[in-house]
């Protein structure tokens, strides 16, 4: 029923030649420049929108350079994560090479454009609280470029012995390096907050799921289509470089397109909530917040924040005084530190500062009018509140319909804040698309020969894809950060296991080495790198 299955000497690798003629090169390079102007050009429309047209040379240029290496995260990114999508459509001759990266690509953009932004989001939620605040500070700066260098460097380093690593994995370990030396550089006496663990425990609890998951449904999988689908014809391996038959042909090619999909939706996003800092950071009236919120919606809004301080003005009646909004920013920030939010004092700062927000949206009736001098404090207050939000969860004390009418606000206040232009999900997808052009062919090599002892069959790449598919698809559902490669290389050793095919225990060593040391050697990266550029910025 199962066939027999091929060594690898006897199913010859593909060929893996493609996109080193030098038409495919000027193509390339003629994207990377296009994308390039695009960048720029939306930045600049951006900032004449919004009527900042006085950014200073200097400003400039380094948003120009910390735009790039956030985009050359995503670039390095494609080596790993995309690469794995199209593995099992190159090594069971489904598609040529070049015509798998560039399919695989085209479904990258389409995934990233329809995303959510809360995996993006999900991510900058690891970050310490005060450097969000002031990213556009010579802390801020120094954070963005170590934490995305430092995962860059790691990812570099993987790609070049061929190991599959995750992107995910090495941006969170640099994140936690970052707010662990942001604590350590802090003055004597001020408790600066460090690293969100609530948030931490969210998203290493589905980075640790992702691999487990991979495998043992996979594997899963595979029996069941061995129980379902009684065509010995799914379960050989190619031969030579001839092409599966057509119905074959079409479902792996579904699966690397839905892999590729759901990549882009969950994977394309981790680079997004970076980019957005840099850009609220470098031009705060342009990016701060959404402009493109309708105006018919601010009367709702208004009402909502007035309900909601009402609230607050309630619980916190108890409070010995009333702050005033500068004086309820500190002591929203310090408690959000502590995750000490459910007290009466800062129920009356929160009462504050939703005020505060009411009064400034109604005074200017839209956010895209307010000052450029205002904007810093409106959007302190709205992502302040809207965290001390979150971090109440179901905090006892709130009628049912109080706790309503909060999340309704806290919902409207992420709509003005946590926004992505479409600008920057075309780019981000571009450089995924990019990045697994130029350096597929190593981790595509390591998936389909040396994780298991004999050549993927048809069903057993279909059964890995069907799983990482789901599982990222899944994962995008509910905002939660998962690993392409986690899932995808462990659902290829555990359809391994269930073929009977056996695994090369030598290269899942090298990749379980590789997953225990991302996290503390992108902490010690990002460490290292953020203590230098407090110094230089």
């Amino acid at each position: 029923m199962s066939g027999t299955l091929l060594s690898p000497a006897a199913a010859p690798r593909p060929n893996m030649k493609g996109g080193t003629n030098q038409a495919f090169r000027m193509f390339f390079m003629g994207v990377v420049a296009a994308a390039l102007v695009f960048v720029g050009y939306s930045v600049l429309a951006d900032l004449r929108s919004a009527g900042e047209n006085g950014m200073a040379i200097g400003a400039f240029a380094l948003l120009a350079l910390a735009l790039l290496i956030a985009l050359g995260f995503e670039f390095v990114n494609g080596f790993h994560d995309t690469a794995n999508a199209v593995a099992t459509v190159i090594y069971t001759n489904s598609l040529p090479p070049l015509v798998a990266v560039v399919w695989s690509g085209m479904w990258n953009l389409a995934g990233v454009l329809v995303s959510s932004g809360a995996v993006a989001y999900s991510v900058v939620t690891l970050l310490p609280v005060e450097l969000i605040l002031q990213v556009g500070s010579g802390a801020g700066h120094a954070m963005i470029f170590a934490l995305l260098l430092s995962a860059i460097i790691w990812n570099l380093a993987t790609w070049a012995f061929g190991i599959p690593n995750s992107s995910s994995h090495a941006l969170v370990g640099s994140i936690l390096g970052v707010g662990f030396a942001n604590q350590l550089m802090s003055p004597a006496g001020s408790a600066l907050y460090g690293v969100d663990w609530s948030q931490v425990r969210k998203v290493f609890s589905a980075l640790l799921f992702s691999p487990v998951c991979g495998f043992v449904l996979a594997a899963g999988m595979l029996i069941l289509m061995r129980v379902v689908i009684r065509n010995a014809a799914l379960y050989r391996a190619p031969e030579g470089d001839a092409p599966p038959p057509l119905w074959i042909r079409g479902l792996l090619v579904g699966t690397c397109t839905g892999v590729s999909f759901f990549h882009g939706s969950n994977d394309g996003q981790k680079g997004m909530g970076l980019i957005m800092l840099i850009l609220i950071g470098a031009a705060p009236t342009a990016y701060a917040l959404n402009r493109a919120m309708p105006d018919d919606m601010m009367p709702a809004f208004v009402q909502t924040a007035q309900q909601a301080a009402h609230v607050f003005e309630v619980h916190g009646s108890a409070a010995p005084s009333l702050p005033s909004a500068e004086e309820a920013r500190a002591q929203v920030t310090d408690a959000l530190r502590t995750k000490t939010v459910a007290r009466p004092e800062i129920y009356s700062a929160l009462g504050v500062l939703s005020d505060d927000i009411a009064q400034s949206v109604s005074n200017y009736h839209s956010l895209q009018a307010i000052p450029a001098a205002a904007v810093p404090n409106v959007r302190t207050d709205m992502y302040l509140v809207a965290e001390a939000v979150r971090n109440m969860g179901k905090v006892s004390g709130f009628t049912g319909d109080e706790s309503a009418e909060l999340g309704k606000f806290m919902g409207q206040l992420n709509a003005g804040t946590r926004f992505i232009p479409t600008w920057v999900k075309i780019a981000v997808a571009l450089a995924l698309g990019l990045g697994t052009m130029v350096g597929w062919k190593r981790i595509v090599v390591t998936v389909g020969e040396k994780i298991g002892k004999t050549h993927l069959t048809y069903a057993q790449g279909a059964a890995a894809e069907l799983v990482a598919m789901g599982t990222i698809g899944l994962a995008e559902r509910y905002g939660l950060p998962v690993s392409t490669t986690h899932i995808l290389s462990s659902g290829v050793a555990g359809t391994m296991v269930a073929g009977g095919g056996g695994l090369q225990w030598a290269t899942l060593r090298a990749m379980a080495m590789a997953w225990v040391t991302t996290l503390p050697a992108a902490m010690l990266i990002s460490g290292v790198l953020y203590f230098v550029f407090r110094h230089i910025f």
